[in-house]
């Protein structure tokens, strides 16, 4: 059995548009199963250090798929070719 495709997501409390990319990941992740991780950049030094003023940051393995905004045409892209 395949293992659900993870992608993180780099975020932070306070800030709206990681919680406008989590909310619309939400609808993608239902439509395309895949699994989203949220990491709180404040939580974590070396996460603050390479994404502070870059979040939200959606990742698979380390690979940056966007930032500040969803572009889901890219992330459908993406997920097609590793699927």
């Amino acid at each position: 059995m395949k293992q659900a495709t993870r992608l993180t997501l780099i975020s932070r409390r306070y800030c709206h548009l990681c919680q406008d990319m989590e909310v619309a990941l939400a609808g993608l992740a239902e439509e395309l199963a895949f699994e989203i991780e949220v990491l709180d950049v404040d939580a974590d030094a070396a996460l603050e250090q390479r994404y502070d003023e870059l979040v939200p940051v959606l990742l698979h393995n380390g690979h940056e798929l966007c930032h500040y905004f969803l572009e889901v045409s890219k992330v459908r892209d993406y997920l097609s070719k590793i699927g």
